[in-house]
């Protein structure tokens, strides 16, 4: 299998189904002539044209609210939003429009809001947000926030054949610095499905996105002094695999959820509760979460660093849950 980057991966995924379907086509701001603020969309435009690789104007809501227009007449757009932060200026289009026209009409919207997110490259409040709570809530939208480039991949792919909305968080901070291999060709994980990264026995870390590397990290770190942790990778939140997650926390007991999202209103409240209602009887201690400061994300590099959750803080918390 190849060896692709996080952000190779979601490309490979972008074209094998361009390829496959010429329903499905790309919008969004600088994706053609420039190939997109990362670069993800570098050569679209010479293998597919102008009328599939769609240079839109700086207006979210116009764009959005012409992938849903598409979608409702046979196409399979993806948006690209140049960062996630601005989906607040289309956020109408798609959580009042786009998210319910299904249960309104009884059609399917198969459209993918897809772009860069988070933060830890100094990229100052508007280009550094992890908003993916926000559409959980907006009911009628699917919401997917992979950690590795396979799983992008897989993941990508049933996004786009998906028949309902999906907002596809990309973290910017996993662009380029994580590679693994990636399998060739046409490649689907179904959205919903868990991922066991680490198996364990005395405690589970549930998490996603870039808070699975910081999990990782502790896991093997804990795993030295012969304490086995088990690491869970929810992959999306809506559709959202609570079977997966009550079967990890009655197997271990101790139950830590870590994101980068700021922690009040942050989806580790709603994993801890479901939990809390389904699987009290089988803990041994409180519900932990580790998660950023309420705070918009700082500028200066030392106090984003202060701001966000690391391996470090998730160590600390997982030590207290052990002792309790």
């Amino acid at each position: 299998m190849p060896v692709m980057t996080y952000l190779e991966a979601i490309a490979d995924a972008l074209r094998i189904e361009m390829r496959m379907d010429e329903s499905v086509f790309m919008i969004g701001e600088d994706i053609g002539t420039y190939g997109g603020a990362f670069k993800l969309t570098k050569g679209f435009l010479d293998e597919f044209g102008n009328k599939r690789i769609i240079d839109a104007p700086i207006s979210e809501a116009a764009i959005i609210g012409a992938a849903i227009g598409a979608s409702l007449n046979g196409m399979r757009p993806v948006v690209e939003m140049q960062f996630m932060d601005f989906i607040t200026c289309g956020f109408n289009q798609l959580v009042n429009v786009a998210g319910t026209t299904a249960y309104r009409w009884g059609i399917g919207v198969p459209m993918v809001v897809r772009g860069p997110a988070g933060g830890g490259v100094g990229a100052n409040p508007f280009h550094s947000r992890n908003s993916e709570a926000w559409f959980v809530q907006a009911t009628g939208l699917k919401v997917v926030c992979p950690s590795s480039p396979a799983d992008a991949k897989g993941l990508m792919t049933a996004s786009i054949r998906d028949n309902n909305p999906v907002v596809f968080f990309e973290h910017k901070g996993l662009y380029r610095k994580i590679k693994e291999e990636v399998p060739e060709g046409e490649y689907i994980i179904p959205l919903g499905k868990a991922r066991t990264v680490c198996e364990g026995k005395d405690a589970s870390i549930i998490c996603y996105g870039s808070a699975v590397h910081m999990a990782v990290e502790v896991a093997e770190r804990m795993k030295k002094e012969g304490v086995s942790i088990e690491v869970i990778d929810i992959r999306t939140l809506v559709p959202f695999d609570e079977e997966a997650v009550i079967a990890s926390a009655r197997k271990t007991n101790r139950v830590l959820i870590t994101h980068e999202a700021t922690l009040t209103g942050g989806f580790a409240g709603e994993i801890s509760a479901r939990i809390t209602e389904k699987a009290f009887n089988s803990l041994d201690a409180p519900v932990k979460r580790v998660a950023a400061f309420d705070s918009p994300t700082p500028f200066a590099p030392t106090l984003e660093k202060a701001m966000l959750p690391n391996a470090d803080i998730i160590e600390q918390e997982l030590r207290e849950l052990l002792l309790y």
